[in-house]
């Protein structure tokens, strides 16, 4: 079955993919969106999130050094469910490639929620780490988030889960502003490959409700994040078997203060607040940190995995400082696995932001200091620009793009988010300027 042509198809509704969907779709082009999770209203609920990141070869993957790797499949991809972290693209790396991205930056900052949470939505256990880090002379800063504050509720825990109350921004804005534009959304739809004519790319193949259809267009964006476009690549004969990548691993560091819980309060929602709030950058050393408050579940489940259990009690009055760190290219993407073993840099990069978090946790007065096991949220890199696609994120088959992580250019260790926007919102501009 072979549907309408179109003017673009975009796979995947992310960041990337989701405002390359909305610019187009505000530029009257016929869009069509193909995403592979589903469309559903974000509920806040464990269970929502586990279906959207923990789904094993789908949304999570367990690969070498025993670490996880999870990603969101769902409309607004990963933004759904993460920290709603705004951090600017570095411009010396893009720079490299001849690429500005300074005005779509000024643009989307104009546009978007972005600033540091007001010191009423700042909770106990970040301003207890930030004084720790100032006390250990780091120039431990408030981060700029994604948040609306009017809408976003002290001591809540859903940042993670997918914020019901529409206080997070997330690609879903983009999403909607698209389809309210005319863009045309298949959700629970899997792409299979991109269909060529000539070595052009003309469509792409994919099955919904069971049966496999053709969609055909002038233009098509892999917006699939760094697995799922590297795949599409890779079933569509346009790259090597497998790709290399980064996976911006992430540890967290945990300690106990025991005069913290008096601070909050004493109901269930105790040690719950706005994670990341605050934090440092040691970009010199490809080392990030911030602070790191999780849903009781998930700080049980760290706990657990790094046989901490004399911890699971320990929630409420438990600090935790994130330390991610920018991972060397490397391992693989196949077509039914992922492998990401750490290089001998990062574990060094891993020692010595361990070493820096536990400076932070000891000038808290936390004791109990344990780590967890690294795990990984923000997988890109495999189809690099200058290495998979050029400037204007063209592939080698013309009228094919990719705008996700995967092309971010070399080792990362920052929320992506606001890159991708600023990617995305290029990208639309220079489609709209070739017809």
């Amino acid at each position: 079955m072979t549907t309408p042509p179109y003017d673009a198809i975009i796979v995947g509704s992310g960041p990337g993919g989701a405002s390359v969907a909305r610019d187009l779709a505000r530029r009257h082009w016929r869009v069509l969106v193909l995403e592979q999770g589903s469309a559903a209203p974000l509920s806040g609920t464990l269970t929502q999130m586990a279906s959207m990141a923990a789904i094993p070869g789908r949304g999570l993957f367990i690969h070498r050094d025993a670490s996880l790797l999870v990603q969101g499949i769902g409309a607004g991809g990963s933004s759904a469910l993460n920290f709603a972290t705004a951090a600017a693209p570095p411009p010396a790396m893009f720079a490299a490639h001849g690429i500005d991205l300074s005005r779509q930056l000024a643009q989307l900052r104009a546009e978007l929620p972005i600033a540091p949470l007001p010191d009423s939505l700042v909770g106990p256990m970040a301003r207890r780490l930030t004084a720790g880090a100032r006390a250990a002379g780091m120039d431990w800063q408030a981060l700029d988030k994604m948040i609306r504050p009017a809408r976003c509720r002290a001591g809540c825990w859903r940042c993670v889960y997918g914020c019901p109350f529409g206080a997070k921004w997330t690609a879903r804005d983009f999403l909607d502003q698209a389809i309210e534009n005319g863009a045309v959304l298949f959700d629970r739809t899997r792409a299979r490959r991109v269909l060529l004519e000539d070595g052009r790319a003309v469509g792409v193949v994919y099955t919904r409700a069971g049966t496999t259809q053709v969609a055909q267009a002038r233009v098509v964006v892999l917006a699939g994040g760094a697995v799922g476009s590297s795949r599409l690549l890779h079933a569509s004969g346009l790259r090597g078997a497998t790709s290399g990548f980064f996976s911006d691993p992430v540890i967290s560091v945990m300690g106990a203060v025991d005069d913290l819980a008096v601070a909050v309060n004493d109901g269930e929602d105790a040690g719950n607040e706005v994670p990341m709030a605050a934090g440092v950058r040691f970009d010199g050393d490809g080392i990030s940190l911030a602070d790191l408050a999780l849903p009781r579940p998930l700080f049980q489940a760290f706990a657990a995995q790094a046989g901490r259990l004399d911890r699971l009690a320990a929630h409420a009055r438990t600090l935790s400082v994130m330390v991610k760190i920018g991972d060397e290219i490397g391992g693989a993407i196949g077509p039914r696995w992922v492998s990401k073993p750490l290089h001998a840099s990062d574990r060094l990069k891993f020692a010595r932001g361990v070493e820096l978090a536990r400076a932070v946790l000891r000038e808290a007065g936390a004791s109990h200091v344990f780590a967890s096991h690294h795990f990984a949220a923000h997988p890109g890199g495999s189809v690099r620009i200058g290495d998979g696609v050029d400037a204007d994120l063209q592939t080698a088959a013309p009228n094919l793009y990719v705008c996700d992580a995967s092309v971010i250019p070399g080792p990362w260790g920052l929320p992506p988010t606001l890159t991708l926007l600023c990617l995305g919102t290029r990208l639309a501009s220079h489609l709209a300027r070739q017809t």
